[in-house]
């Protein structure tokens, strides 16, 4: 079994309503000089096999096919 880890963020230059909101609430509950907050997802994952290059080919598939929109997020792979 192989565990995998997908991070999944916007990328620069996008927009990030959530990111502003999330740092609009921290300066509301008196959480000063935090900026620049970008949000994103993760992913766990585990995949059957041992092949580590076989997961993170399949890993990238499932990247650019659902679980990130590759036009606005990039993400990032890690075996764990």
């Amino acid at each position: 079994m192989i565990k995998a880890r997908v991070t999944v963020t916007l990328k620069n230059g996008v927009l990030d309503p959530q990111g502003k909101a999330i740092e609009g609430a921290l300066s509301a509950l008196g959480f000063a000089g935090v900026g620049n907050i970008r949000q994103g997802k993760v992913f766990d994952l585990e995949l059957e096999g041992t092949d580590a290059a076989k997961a993170e080919s399949d890993l990238k598939a499932m990247c650019d096919k659902l679980l990130a929109n590759t036009v606005i997020e990039n993400y990032t792979i890690a075996l764990v």
